[in-house]
Order: C-alpha cells, then structure tokens, then sequence
C-alpha cells in the first residue's frame, strides 16, 4: 500500500488576531515549509449594521481595512519571520462565507483555522465560523483546538 503525499503549494490562515487563530498560523507554517508553500494570511472585516431613522444602516470605518493589514504584518513578522513566502489579505462581509470564497478565489490547497473550544450555551449562542467553514470549503481544512489552562 503507497501513501500519497499532500501537495500542498497554498495555505489560507484565517485570523480573528486570538490566541488560537496565532497558534494556527504556527501550524500552517509546518505545513507549509517542507514545499515552501504561499501561506495566506485572511481577515475578514464583519460590518457592523444598526438601524436608522431610514432603515438599516451599515458602518464601515475608512481606516479599518488599513488598520488591519497592519496588524497582519506585525503578525506576520511576529510568527512567520523569515519564512518570505507569505502575503496579507483583508475581505470584508460575513467570516465564514469570506473564508470559503477566498480560498476558492485562490485555489488553495489547506485552510488552518483556530477554534475557540466554545461549548454548550456559548457555541450556541456565537456558532463556530470554524464549523462553517469545515461543512462548506471545497478544500481540507485542519481545525486547531484552543486550549486552556484547565485542558
């Protein structure tokens, strides 16, 4: 029986700037270095929507894509350093639909994302983007569970 290796040459971290969207950066960078593979770092930007004399209005800051990109390279600098084969992406709309769509927009081969372990009233109450994207992506997707000091 052969194993058939993982060819992986692009790999999408979705990050939320938590502790466990960081820690799996960390993972998909041993995914990717054996082949030197992209990794691309994802934020998604969720607009804020509040009602309005008018109807509903959508608040977008003007600075807040830039703000973010800012953070993924300091990120990035921070858990990647000399790893080059990176770059930064900034989407906005809703996390998990902007996460399936940009790894199909980029035919990436993973995606690494982290989980926050949130149980009972709180899964319900927050859902799992992770989950999401694990049911929709067209791609692997590894899960990084969080964990916690009492784990």
């Amino acid at each position: 029986m052969s194993t058939a290796s993982l060819d992986v040459r692009k790999v999408l971290v979705p990050l939320d700037f938590s502790d466990p969207s960081q820690r799996a950066m960390q993972y998909a960078r041993r995914f990717a270095e054996p082949s030197q593979a992209e990794l691309i770092l994802l934020y998604v930007i969720e607009p804020v929507a509040y009602p309005a004399e008018l109807g509903v209005v959508i608040n977008l800051d003007a600075d807040l894509t830039e703000r973010a990109q800012s953070e993924l390279q300091k990120l990035r600098e921070q858990h990647l350093g000399d790893y080059s084969n990176a770059r930064c992406l900034v989407r906005s709309g809703v996390a998990d639909t902007e996460i399936v769509t940009c790894a199909g927009d980029e035919q990436v081969d993973l995606i690494v994302i982290g989980t926050h372990g949130f149980s009972g009233l709180k899964h319900l109450l927050l859902g799992s983007t992770a989950e999401r994207v694990v049911r929709d992506a067209k791609c692997p997707v590894l899960t990084v569970r969080h964990h916690t000091d009492d784990d």
